[in-house]
This record gives C-alpha cells, structure tokens and sequence, in this order.
C-alpha cells in the first residue's frame, strides 16, 4: 500500500480490527467520513487520534521503537546484513548489505515494488528497509533517556516515518535512520504495516 496518509492508516488499522471482532485501537476526530470510516483510502478532515495503548489488541501502528526492534532484528549495524560503504549518498555505489534486502533509488526503477521480493531480514520480516517509508504511531521528537518499550513524546505535530523508501538514497535506509512527515501527507512512498499485541 502506498499513497496513504497517518490517520487513513489508523482508519484502516480500526476498520480491519472491528471486521475481525478485534478491539478498535483509536480513536481518530474530525473525520468527515466517520470515526472507523474507510473511503477511498482517504480519512477526511482528521484533526486528532488517541491510542488505547499497548495493550490493545486489534490491528495498529507500531511504535517507533517496536519499528527499529523489528528493523534491527537483534543486529546493531546499519542494516540487518552489516554496515553500508563509504558512499551513502548516491544511487550508484552497490550497497551490498542493502542491494538484496531493500528496494531503494539502486534497484526499484523509480516506483514501488511487490511486497516480499527481496531477501527478509534475520527475523523473517520483508521490506523493513526500502520500498516504501512506513508510518509509526510516535510524534516526532527527541527520548527523554534510557527508556523501554517507548512511546515517544506525548504531543508534536509531525509523525515518525521509518525505513526510507524506493526513491531514498542508502543513508536514510539505515535502521537507525528517522524522519518525520505531516500526519495528512500522502506519497507514492510512504505506506504503513500493521502490528498486534500478543494476547
């Protein structure tokens, strides 16, 4: 999925936990088109989620934090296969601990690619790395300290996206690498994958 926005993902997250007879895990304001609307791929005039918290267990957002868990894949390099070259801003330089594991400006041929054709990082997971840049639930903003299982600030403007994308250069595919986007931005590079909390 790509072209979608934060809160169509929260949207999307909510109407796919109610049609599993899973709990809701937001509550999104505003919207022209309902509170658990789904139209278009678009949830109009959102103003404001709440989150029910970790323990919900329908369909959401990863935190930011779970996001790099699950990027890393108990590794502490650049990428789940190792560090990058010397040249991180081009789309020239091979990059043989991405060029396998992620589609980036290398190898995607300017668009999107299916999902889950590239190698999976250590823990099985496709596509953490490249592809499209994956919205997180976190507000955009510095930790306070050694924390565990972080939320991340309590208010912002502006949302976490992880990842990097087919049109980044190998610097922003870095697992540690963050950026942050307006919750009503949409692109043909940024899409979402959902989590669940273990029951």
């Amino acid at each position: 999925v790509d072209w979608v926005d934060w809160y169509s993902a929260l949207g999307f997250a909510n109407a796919l936990s109610l049609a599993r007879g899973l709990e809701a895990c937001y509550t999104l304001t505003g919207c022209t088109d309902g509170v658990n609307g789904w139209r278009d791929g678009i949830h109009n005039g959102c103003v404001s989620a709440t989150f029910v918290g970790l323990d919900c267990t329908g369909y959401r957002l990863p935190t930011e934090a779970e996001w790099e868990y699950a990027a890393r894949a108990g590794t502490t390099t650049a990428t789940p296969l190792g560090a990058l070259v010397s040249s991180v801003f081009d789309c020239e330089t091979p990059q043989p601990s991405l060029d396998s594991l992620a589609w980036w400006c290398r190898n995607a041929g300017n668009r999107t690619q299916r999902v889950a054709t590239r190698e999976p990082n250590p823990w099985g997971l496709y596509d953490m790395l490249g592809n499209v840049s994956e919205w997180t639930w976190d507000h955009y903003g510095a930790y306070g300290g050694a924390v565990t299982d972080p939320l991340g600030p309590g208010t912002g403007v502006e949302r976490v996206v992880r990842g990097g994308d087919w049109i980044s250069v190998a610097q922003v595919l870095r697992s540690a690498h963050r950026e942050s986007l307006s919750p009503g931005d949409r692109s043909s590079n940024y899409g979402f994958r959902l989590v669940r909390t273990v029951p």
